[in-house]
């Protein structure tokens, strides 16, 4: 009985990981075809001021800005009305491209090396990076997610950037609802002007 089970579970370790690496194969081919198209445009584009609106719309593509929205803000998103969700993912959605293309300068490419991504849940596969960009190296982990593999949070250096926006507008929340933290969103992008 003892050297069926052993069997059993030795099989079904050699088959699992067949079953998942199509998932992760797929999330990954996605995320590096993506990844590859905007780093295109960005060094494409003319200047910094650019590369925002440049990498807009590919990004909205590829990013579920609802999903990170509705999970940065938490559980108080369920008492927006559906004018808030849409404002609070427009201003979430430039908020966050703005501060990420920021980062990036024309011409100065990322070196970006894939390592093998896991499926920590059926729908979802985080794909493990490692970026060297201006002499600094980080690790970058995207968190992806059925339908269409689309990119749910980014943890950079283990800090996951829905986390941290999720401590600042949790707590805008509890002090002034919905209005408070759509006119916190709008302050954050104005600074960025």
């Amino acid at each position: 009985m003892i050297s069926r089970t052993f069997f059993i579970l030795s099989m079904a370790c050699l088959v699992l990981p067949g079953i998942t690496s199509a998932a992760t194969a797929e999330a990954q081919a996605k995320l590096q075809g993506a990844v590859n198209q905007v780093l295109a445009v960005a060094n494409s584009s003319g200047s910094k001021a650019a590369i925002a609106t440049s990498v807009r719309p590919l990004l909205q593509r590829n990013i579920s800005f609802e999903t990170m929205t509705r999970r940065a803000v938490g559980p108080g998103w369920n008492t927006f009305n559906a004018a808030q969700k849409s404002k609070a993912t427009q201003l979430f959605t430039t908020l966050v491209i703005r501060t990420y293309s920021n980062k990036f300068t024309p011409g100065q490419t990322p070196q970006i090396q894939y390592r093998t991504a896991t499926e920590p849940a059926a729908g979802r596969v985080d794909v493990p990076t490692t970026v060297v960009y201006k002499g600094s190296r980080y690790t970058v982990t995207y968190r992806m997610e059925q339908p269409g593999w689309l990119i749910t949070d980014v943890v950079i250096e283990g800090v996951s950037m829905i986390a941290n926006y999720r401590s600042q507008l949790d707590a805008t929340y509890k002090k002034g609802g919905a209005d408070a933290v759509i006119k916190s969103l709008e302050q954050s992008v104005s600074k960025q002007s």
